[in-house]
């Protein structure tokens, strides 16, 4: 397995399941910030929330995002893909209920039209595990591992 494949292994490992984010939005260079639930898969990340959220304003108006969660950061696009029950988004959806099984129609009103899905198409990334850091370039597809351990220590 080439070295890239093996990042996108570890990425899918580590987040292809519910996982809190700090979601970095913009609009008329104000940063916004909120933690979303956020699910890895294919290069990318999605969210579940409703077209009228700030974060749907800001992301229609500016794509690119920041996603972070302790030393864990990412860049990508955002893009607002529609709603749950759009025919293109129906597989994704199966995906996301079961993730978010815990509170996915708790917090999310199907009939209402403006639940959507937010997908984060990846444009950068450090992350890492088992002593390895993985800075990855999406794009271009490269990805440059070291060594890595945290000394940072997370008081939560």
């Amino acid at each position: 397995m080439d070295l890239y494949n093996k990042s996108l292994s570890v990425l899918k490992e580590l987040f292809a399941r519910d996982y809190q984010f700090s979601l970095a939005t913009s609009k008329n260079d104000v940063p916004s910030i909120r933690v979303v639930d956020a699910y890895y898969e294919d290069e990318s990340f999605w969210i579940v929330t409703y077209g009228d959220s700030k974060k749907v304003s800001e992301i229609t108006g500016n794509p690119n995002v920041a996603l972070c969660h302790n030393l864990f950061s990412f860049k990508g696009k955002a893009y607002n893909v529609g709603h749950p029950l759009e025919k293109e988004n129906l597989a994704i959806r199966e995906k996301l209920i079961k993730v978010f099984e815990k509170w996915y129609f708790h917090h999310n009103n199907e009939s209402n039209n403006k639940t959507c899905y937010i997908r984060i198409g990846l444009t950068s990334g450090f992350f890492y595990k088992d002593g390895i850091g993985y800075k990855v370039d999406f794009i271009n597809k490269s990805v440059e591992t070291f060594p890595f351990e945290s000394e940072v220590v997370i008081i939560e």
